[in-house]
């Protein structure tokens, strides 16, 4: 690399740090963003939250401390479903200014 060029990265920084599926892990932290959050919210205990989900309080700490490799995307989802959240997906062309890409509004 020549002194002083910066090097190329994206808005990923998962992607930036070398993780293979940093897309995937990307929408999975967002989505155990907004779990973390109604939980810290509402209150509630690692075990409360378990049972209130349907998970055991291992699986809920794993997403309190985002270690989300062996957490599924629909388990966070059903999670967020079990907190009364209403998730969508939504598929759609992209368009030419954009690249094809997953994305998280949470």
């Amino acid at each position: 690399m020549k002194r002083g060029a910066k090097p190329q990265g994206t808005d990923n920084v998962l992607e930036n740090l070398g993780f293979e599926d940093a897309a995937e892990l990307s929408v999975k932290a967002a989505l155990a963003f907004k779990f973390n959050t109604l939980i810290d919210a509402r209150g509630f205990s690692q075990m409360e939250a378990a049972v209130l989900t349907g998970m055991n309080q291992p699986k809920v700490s794993q997403i309190r401390h985002y270690k989300l490799q062996n957490i599924s995307l629909e388990r966070l989802m059903q999670a967020l479903v079990s907190l009364n959240q209403r998730v969508e997906i939504v598929v759609q062309p992209a368009r030419r200014s954009q690249v094809a890409a997953i994305t998280v509004a949470a």
